[in-house]
């Protein structure tokens, strides 16, 4: 069973954004087995997503694939600029 890494990442998303409204969080398995998590946000979100130097991105994905290990599947996570 695939870990719900939309709901996942939403989560986290949703609260470090000033327009939750605007997240949007898509997942597709690509052609090597590999869960793409897409995270769409406003632009002026952008930034808080990403983080100094990509600390924050970073730490998102670490939760991730912290639960994709459990689960021995390979995800990666990545954020969609305008």
């Amino acid at each position: 069973m695939m870990a719900n890494y939309q709901e996942l990442v939403k989560y986290i998303v949703d609260h470090l954004v000033t327009i939750p409204d605007q997240v949007e969080i898509t997942t597709e398995v690509n052609d090597r087995g590999i869960v793409m998590v897409l995270i769409k946000v406003a632009s002026e979100d952008v930034g808080r997503v990403i983080g100094k130097r990509g600390a924050t991105i970073n730490a998102i994905r670490l939760v991730a694939k912290a639960a994709a290990v459990k689960e021995n599947e390979r995800v990666e996570v990545d954020i969609e600029a305008d």
